[in-house]
């Protein structure tokens, strides 16, 4: 019950709070970001989707820490959930400086993505460990691709994703140490569609 309480709290925390990252941003001060209308919505919604895929990343480690009963495993995932409040912050003061929102369907991101990481939890231990690389793998090119398209001087923007992406590599390096196994071609392929509804939505809802 306990479990379920904090499970419940931390939805609630992710979907409704205001986030305060345990690290500064990693925006340069001294490199201002000028941006015409275009680019200023262009990067508004690119950094939405970043949001979104943060939403994400709370649900499934926290539904991953509930479905452990491995304590060490369980302190794993509840270490990278609070890394990944600092995503959630950054993205969402970006949206703000850039006067736009958040999505509208996070709650349903948020319902999605803890469904998710409950059945890998389900699953066995190396399976969800498994289910970290490859969304981390994923979420990686997908951050990647966003720098090739995030305007070249959206300095601010473009600081918060390089520090997303190398700490989203960590995380997927960290839990193939942790004895995460390869994820069948067909698993893959269905998080790379799931993902691909996921971002083009969150980029206009």
């Amino acid at each position: 019950m306990d479990a379920l309480i904090a499970a419940a709290d931390s939805a609630l925390r992710t979907l409704f709070s205001r986030h305060r990252p345990a690290r500064p941003c990693p925006v340069i001060p001294a490199d201002e970001t000028r941006l015409e209308p275009a680019q200023k919505k262009e990067a508004a919604a690119l950094m939405r989707v970043n949001h979104v895929g943060e939403v994400c990343a709370q649900a499934l480690y926290t539904a991953q820490a509930l479905a452990t009963r491995n304590p060490a495993l369980k302190a794993h995932f509840q270490k990278a959930a609070a890394e990944e409040t600092d995503h959630l912050a950054w993205t969402e003061e970006r949206l703000a400086e850039l006067g736009d929102r958040t999505s509208a369907l996070n709650p349903l991101w948020y319902a999605g993505a803890f469904g998710l990481g409950l059945l890998a939890g389900r699953l066995g231990d190396a399976v969800s460990l498994g289910f970290v690389v490859e969304t981390e793998r994923q979420v990686e090119a997908h951050l990647q691709s966003h720098l090739e398209r995030l305007p070249a001087q959206d300095h601010a923007s473009r600081a918060i994703v390089v520090q997303m992406k190398e700490d989203e590599a960590r995380h997927a390096d960290e839990a193939q140490h942790a004895g995460g196994v390869t994820l069948p071609a067909p698993a893959r392929a269905l998080m790379r569609a799931a993902a691909r509804v996921m971002t083009t939505t969150a980029h206009y809802i």
